[in-house]
This record gives C-alpha cells, sequence and structure tokens, in this order.
C-alpha cells in the first residue's frame, strides 16, 4: 500500500505543478490529510480513501474548459498501471465524477470513503484556507472582491454556477456557508461549525471596513 500511495503522490505532484494555488498539489494534500483523518473516525477502505482523496482534483473541469471527464479518465489510466483491484478503481473514479459541489442535486448513494473524501474536500473549501483559496481563485479569474449592486444568485443551475463570473464574495453565500451542513460525518460536522464560525467572523470585519463602520 506504501508504494502504491507514493507512486500517487508523485503522479499528482507532477500533474498539477504548475496548477492554480487554490487547486494544486497542497490542495490536496490537506484533503488527503483531512480524509486520512476522518477515516480514523470510521470503518473504511483506507486505500479508496487516499487514493480518491489524492486523485480527486487531478484535473478539474473549471481549468479544462468545463470538461468532467478528464479528471476521471486520467485517474482510471493511473489507477489501471498501479494493478490494483478494480472494485478499487471503480469505487475510486465514482468518487472523483461525483465528489464536486456542483453535483449537489445529484442523487446518489455515498459510500462511506465516499462522505469521508468529499467531508476532506468541503473542510478544506471552509475556514481560513477555505477564505485564502477563493481570493486566490478570484484573482486568477480576474473577478472583483465584492460589488453590492451584484447580489448572490441561491438559484443556478449547475451550467450556470460553472460559468459565473460574479464577484469572489458573492461565492461566500453561493456556496461556503453551506457547506457546514451539508457535511456527512460527525467529526467534519464538528471541525466544520469551527471553520463556519470564522467565515462569519471574516465576513462581519469585511462590511465594517467596507462601510467604514469602524470610524464610528
Amino acid at each position: 500500500m506504501n508504494t502504491i500511495i507514493n507512486h500517487t503522490i508523485s503522479y499528482v505532484q507532477t500533474e498539477l505543478k504548475n496548477a492554480e494555488g487554490g487547486h494544486d498539489w497542497w490542495h490536496s494534500y490537506r484533503v488527503w490529510q483531512l480524509a486520512k483523518k476522518l477515516a480514523a473516525y470510521e470503518n473504511s477502505n483506507i486505500l479508496v480513501v487516499e487514493l480518491a482523496a489524492l486523485l480527486h482534483d487531478i484535473a478539474d473541469s473549471k481549468f479544462y474548459s468545463g470538461d468532467e471527464t478528464i479528471g476521471p479518465k486520467k485517474a482510471k489510466a493511473f489507477l489501471e498501471k498501479l494493478e490494483i483491484d478494480i472494485d478499487i478503481v471503480h469505487h475510486v473514479i465514482f468518487i472523483i465524477e461525483n465528489i464536486s459541489f456542483k453535483n449537489i442535486n445529484n442523487q446518489i448513494e455515498k459510500s462511506i470513503e465516499f462522505k469521508i473524501v468529499q467531508d476532506a474536500d468541503r473542510l478544506d473549501a471552509i475556514g481560513a484556507i477555505g477564505i485564502a483559496r477563493t481570493f486566490n481563485y478570484g484573482g486568477f479569474k480576474n473577478r472583483s472582491i465584492y460589488n453590492p449592486d451584484i447580489k448572490p444568485n441561491f438559484a443556478m443551475t449547475k451550467d450556470e454556477y460553472k460559468r459565473s463570473d460574479a464577484p469572489t464574495l458573492n461565492h461566500f453565500y453561493e456556496k461556503l456557508l453551506l457547506l457546514k451542513d451539508l457535511m456527512n460525518t460527525p467529526k467534519a460536522k464538528e471541525i466544520a461549525n469551527k471553520r463556519h464560525r470564522f467565515m462569519e467572523q471574516f465576513l462581519n470585519q469585511f462590511y465594517t471596513e467596507w462601510e467604514q463602520l469602524d470610524f464610528e
């Protein structure tokens, strides 16, 4: 197993060498570490958890013109070279195909491994690191930080979500602040509550400074 994981780490590091800072190797690393810690509280197949966590963002569709098939195809081709059980390969690929927030309305049955990796990915999207990643990506896309005239859209379709170029702050309301209540496992819910509160504190301070209320 160590050999398989080490090969996977090397592969992901190479594939994400020039990736955007919020979706780079270090994002995959954090999700992998979070997933391992969450798995310690559950009865799960740790190889599936680790492989899915490491490979979940190997080719994020937002960087491939919205094509959601590239990541699973690349992960499948890599895993097949490792000559591991085909059921494990299928399980990992299923997680990669369905883990994203944009698939929130998909009605699928989640294995405990799926729940763990999804929670780990969502935890990395909130809190201090989530804030940093959000503004890094907003800068990468040259989006405005905030525009009070453009309100969050809570009724976006999947395609609208993928094409959105709204101000970065809107993303907090359209996704990040929703994640706390979408966690699957008890430990993830506990951690998410803490990270959620930090985001609320950040937003309160942001609006205080935007309106210059700290002069009053």
